[in-house]
């Protein structure tokens, strides 16, 4: 007999449960039997207790598989997807998903919205006129075959078991756990059918992992985790203690996106970014041999325009503009106030609190302090300065764009207040390291 008591005081002792155990401990969370006060129970004893390697498989994989699992055996190449833990100026999912496509990949990428100080793919695309983030199987299986990729988000039947913990680990603060994290990222990707998996685990300021020891601490459970539910898996560790793109708020986002991929402005860490990702997933869909091959194809297609064009596809299929690429500055909604912002004084950028520009564009609206907050599409910040750049004291740190001129000067301090200047530039590395089955 299945008794949920059992099992949370089992693991509240620090005992390793068997994959029948978890197993039949999701499946009570979906179908009621395991209360809530239960599952609640359970997420406390796993955050003070932990769960090793083969227990965060098993979660995973029940997680997975208490809803619809997806199939792509129809499709004549590799099914690839990334996940970001997060942070301010990361567009890359919109250049990545094109770019995969235009090299042979699929790319169903089920993807969430920001909370917090960090954006949300899928509020980008709302800043889209027509594009639908909520579609059906049937349209999200044509648009992934057509045009390589779609971005939607999750739908009721996929891992429907971690909406339903996450809900109670929110308000439980049993949030911050390695296995309980690992489990909630990997249900929800490996529910989408994938072949292949790239991580981007971000570090720094702007992430929700400080330091380079804790990211590389989740990076290793993700990469396992996936590689021992059968997907092959990889984590790069970045850094976050700048924006990585040169823009913070939803329509800017895809503004920059747009202009990265049609060639007319691609910054150089975002780029950087963005290729050594691409090449990681040629490799494990088997599109490449080797890094320097994968990241030649990758640049291949951003400058041919063939990634551009499956970008295009999926915004037209997906019920955006068909012709968005080359009028992209007609649909995307504008700020009634755009005014640059300077600091006054001259140096080196030294520091970026990006967790700070990130909270910038939440004061102008283009951000949630709550989940189901309605955004300003238009706000946020634009021609953000780098670290190492050097500022007189006329140059502009950013361009701001506003609709309210009280919340523009309350977000301009907050800007003002993340950048700091030195006699000499500094500028953290890029990459803190790559995470590879062991």
């Amino acid at each position: 007999m299945f008794l949920p008591a059992e099992i949370i005081a089992k693991k509240r002792d620090g005992e390793t449960l068997s994959p029948a155990e978890i197993g039949a401990f999701i499946e009570g969370v979906v179908s009621g039997a395991v209360k809530p006060e239960q599952a609640a129970a359970f997420a406390m004893a796993v955050y003070f207790q932990n769960m090793d390697m083969d227990e965060r498989v098993a979660l995973t994989l029940a997680m997975r598989d208490s809803g619809e699992v997806l199939n792509w055996d129809e499709l004549d190449g590799p099914v690839i997807d990334k996940h970001s833990t997060g942070g301010v100026g990361d567009n890359v999912s919109l250049m990545l998903a094109p770019i995969w496509a235009a090299c042979g990949a699929y790319v169903p990428m089920i993807s969430g919205r920001g909370l917090g100080h960090t954006g949300g793919t899928l509020d980008k695309f709302d800043a889209i006129p027509g594009y639908q983030t909520s579609v059906d199987n049937a349209l999200f299986r044509k648009v992934v075959a057509e045009a390589g990729c779609a971005i939607v988000g999750q739908t009721s039947n996929l891992a429907p078991a971690d909406k339903i913990l996450y809900a109670i680990r929110d308000v439980t603060a049993t949030v911050d756990n390695i296995s309980l994290i690992t489990g909630s990222i990997l249900s929800k990707k490996l529910a989408a059918g994938l072949d292949a998996l790239v991580l981007d685990v971000k570090v720094g300021s702007g992430a929700f992992m400080k330091s380079a020891d804790e990211a590389k601490a989740l990076a290793e459970s993700l990469v396992q985790v996936a590689n021992g539910a059968g997907v092959r898996t990889s984590a790069l560790i970045s850094d976050m203690n700048q924006p990585l793109a040169s823009a913070a708020g939803n329509a800017l986002e895809v503004r920059n996106a747009v202009q990265f991929l049609t060639g007319e402005h691609r910054g150089a860490n975002l780029e950087q970014v963005v290729l050594e990702l691409a090449a990681h997933g040629l490799i494990h869909g088997g599109l490449s041999a080797n890094l320097d091959a994968a990241r030649q194809k990758a640049q291949d297609v951003l400058d041919n325009g063939r990634a551009a064009e499956q970008f295009g596809k999926m915004i037209s299929g997906l019920g955006g503009p068909t012709d968005f690429m080359s009028r992209a500055e007609h649909y995307l909604p504008k700020a009634k106030i755009i005014r640059d912002v300077t600091l006054g004084q001259s140096g080196y950028v030294t520091e970026i609190n990006a967790k700070q520009v990130g909270m910038g564009v939440v004061i102008l609206g283009g951000g949630r302090k709550a989940p189901g907050d309605p955004l300003d599409y238009a706000v946020g910040f634009d021609q953000l300065a780098p670290l190492g750049q050097m500022i007189e004291q006329d140059t502009p740190i950013a361009r701001l764009h506003a609709t309210n001129e009280a919340l523009a000067d309350e977000a301009e301090e907050r800007l003002k207040a993340a950048y700091s200047l030195g006699d000499a530039p500094q500028t953290p590395p890029l990459f803190y390291g790559v995470i590879e089955q062991n």
